[in-house]
């Protein structure tokens, strides 16, 4: 045992500072192996001990701790991250802030939470209070609130409410890794650099986020002989404003087949739309249906929500854990289709790769626009091959945020120059999750003074 980490258990406690080799290792992974790319990586990175504290002062005590020894940290939510955010890459702490998880003030217009609290959890005392989350990952039921801003973009409810730099992120509470750990209190354009940083700027503790009136809803499968007309109604559905929705996500054929708890519930051949909507608007839904060919097929009424397997359990990023359960050779890419041309897009990927990229549209609203968020399911083969389809992608106006890297700039929406100048500012050292944000080395050393 390294003599830091013995030090560190006689201040904190051996239950706050776990050593043991087996929880070491499975603390420093996350769902990294969605990737074959990243596997063979980060199959062999990992701590050297994880810390667990239970308090602000606690966690920040142990970051006055790392600083002095020049410890790198690396903070964990709930590990469901799928491209290695919460893998430390040079050793050092894992901080695991799950125990963190006091849900502080609820009003009717947010939420106030340390960032330990899970989705779910949050949701569930939300709803008991006639009110709800606007956004949560698929992963809910295991994410935390830090984990998510942190982390994540989007998810169920984004068609309505946006994504995270939509206004879903009020405020966050911020310790600093220096000396004397500072806490700070980020507001308004200031959070640019603590939303989807991989907390590599900063160990957001607390987090102000906003919520919603609860809405009774209805889940609904809607199912197309061709994909084609599933997108089409998916679009439709996801401008009209008279369907109060929190879910549209149209999945081509096979996908459903991988859905196995609700597979036989489905129409083998067909393509589906994955739908959750307000109770009442099934006649609306049923209308749009039949205008783009398609019927009304498995339905889940709005009093057995939660109480049976939901739709967006198979939505978002679990559409890609149900293709994985199939064929463990299955990966994915993360897109942004143009909202005008994605029809035209879609056709040419199809023609160009066939079965290859099972197509998998999310509709969100970002920035006030809704078009089609996706994530194609690939049958991969080799790691040239998965970017020759990225390039093809991107050379007919498909953005592309990589989810086979962990390298902040390379894989997804970010605001590089506010996260760069929070580190500098923050962690002077560069400490916190090295490797994930690839600001120059010597912008952060000569800040150490």
């Amino acid at each position: 045992m390294k003599e830091w980490i013995a030090q560190m258990q006689a201040v904190l406690g051996e239950d706050k500072l776990l050593s043991d080799p087996a929880q070491v290792d499975k603390l420093s992974k996350d769902y990294y192996w969605y990737s074959p790319v990243l596997v063979p990586l980060l199959q062999d990175k990992r701590a050297e001990a994880v810390a667990v504290p239970q308090s602000v002062e606690e966690t920040a005590q142990i970051l006055a701790y790392a600083w002095k020894h020049r410890i790198p940290v690396t903070t964990r939510g709930a590990g469901t991250g799928n491209y290695g955010q919460a893998i430390p890459l040079e050793g050092g702490i894992v901080l695991d802030l799950s125990k963190l998880d006091k849900v502080i003030e609820v009003t009717d217009e947010y939420a106030r939470v340390q960032a330990g609290v899970r989705l779910g959890a949050l949701e569930k005392l939300l709803r008991a209070q006639d009110k709800e989350l606007r956004i949560y990952p698929s992963t809910y039921m295991k994410a935390t609130v830090g984990g998510f801003v942190c982390g994540g973009s989007g998810g169920i409810g984004s068609i309505t409410w946006g994504n995270l730099w939509d206004g879903n992120v009020l405020e966050a509470v911020v310790l600093t890794v220096e000396e004397t750990p500072r806490q700070l209190t980020i507001k308004g354009d200031d959070l640019l650099a603590y939303i989807h940083n991989y907390g590599t700027t900063g160990v957001v503790v607390e987090l102000v986020i906003p919520i919603s009136a609860k809405v009774e809803w209805t889940q609904t499968v809607v199912q197309f002989d061709d994909f084609e007309s599933a997108a089409r109604f998916s679009h439709a559905v996801a401008l009209n404003d008279a369907i109060r929705k929190r879910l549209v996500a149209p999945v081509e054929w096979p996908i459903p087949s991988f859905f196995k708890p609700i597979a036989a519930k489905l129409e083998a051949g067909c393509s589906a739309c994955l739908l959750e909507t307000k109770q009442g608007s099934e006649a609306l839904l049923a209308a749009h249906a039949e205008a783009f060919g398609g019927r009304i097929g498995y339905t889940i009424p709005s009093e057995q929500y939660r109480k049976v397997i939901g739709l967006s359990d198979f939505t978002w990023n679990h559409t890609t854990l149900w293709a994985l359960k199939t064929d463990p050779t299955m990966t994915y890419l993360q897109a942004g289709f143009d909202k005008d041309r994605f029809l035209d897009q879609i056709s040419l990927i199809k023609e160009q790769f066939g079965e290859e990229v099972l197509m998998h549209l999310e509709f969100v609203r970002t920035a006030g626009v809704v078009a089609p968020a996706a994530l194609p399911v690939i049958r991969y083969t080799t790691h040239e091959r998965l970017y020759e389809i990225i390039a093809y992608f991107k050379s007919i106006g498909v953005r592309i945020n990589d989810p086979h890297t962990w390298i902040l700039e390379m894989g997804g929406r970010g605001e590089w120059e506010a996260m760069a100048s929070a580190k500098r500012s923050n962690d002077p050292r560069g400490l916190l999750n090295p490797g994930k944000l690839q600001t120059p080395a010597h912008t952060i050393s000569n800040q150490e003074g």
